[in-house]
């Protein structure tokens, strides 16, 4: 599997340069921990990561080959989970996995979500309804599209939120199995989540300036605000 690396990535939002001269390399079983404070650009590395949003400056590759020259080959090798939960209300969570998987090139879409939920520890929510789940089963709905829709790089954005520590502990095996079969995971997080032999970047260290975060989307994480308003691009969206 190859390496999947950036170089002097340079990053604007608006007006705000929220990161520049970033580099980062994961490796075939690495795992990639972003930290840094609120507004420091964590989630906009990772959506810079998935192709959602285009560097000013810098490039993305895979074992050099620019990510830009192979932008369907990038897709194909990503799974983005942000940290707003891209579940449809009206239909169950079967069939929200379901499309995932059907859109990953599943064979048995179906077959795929309810393995997938069963993994979580949550295979009871088939046929519930989005808009019933709780916001823990709504989380793990969100994780069990890695399994339903298998991809190499796995980028995700704060994915323990709303997780109670035995739903943790079971990601982590979810993610230690991925990283031992040779899969990539880049996340960030303000809990601990056990990566041993990851390596840690600290956005901060790449930021020209002391955020402000309070900015033209309100108080708050700007970094993260800015995910809400971009629900939609980062997300997708199923019928």
């Amino acid at each position: 599997m190859p390496v999947f690396a950036g170089s002097e990535l340079t990053c604007l939002r608006g007006d705000r340069l929220v990161f520049t001269g970033l580099d980062f390399r994961i490796a075939p079983g690495g795992a990639l921990v972003l930290l840094g404070p609120n507004g420091s650009g964590k989630s906009s590395l990772l959506r810079v990561m998935a192709g959602l949003l285009k560097p000013i400056r810098g490039t993305l590759s895979w074992d050099g080959v620019s990510v830009a020259d192979e932008p369907d080959a990038h897709r194909a090798k990503v799974q983005y989970v942000g940290h707003l939960d891209a579940v449809k209300p009206v239909l169950t969570a079967a069939e929200n996995l379901a499309f995932w998987a059907a859109l990953a090139g599943s064979g048995d879409p179906a077959a795929a979500a309810l393995r997938a939920l069963d993994r979580l520890g949550v295979p009871h929510i088939a046929g519930v309804p989005g808009r019933y789940l709780s916001a823990g089963q709504k989380r793990r709905l969100n994780l069990a599209r890695l399994l339903a829709a298998p991809a190499p790089l796995w980028l995700l954005d704060e994915p323990t939120v709303a997780l109670d520590r035995a739903a943790i502990a079971l990601f982590e095996g979810l993610i230690a199995e991925h990283r031992a079969e040779g899969g990539m995971v880049a996340l960030s997080t303000h809990t601990d989540i056990a990566t041993p032999g990851g390596t840690e970047l600290h956005l901060d260290d790449f930021t020209p300036y002391a955020a402000d975060d309070h900015d033209e989307y309100g108080e708050g994480d700007g970094d993260e605000s800015r995910e809400h308003h971009d629900r939609h691009h980062d997300e997708g969206a199923a019928p």
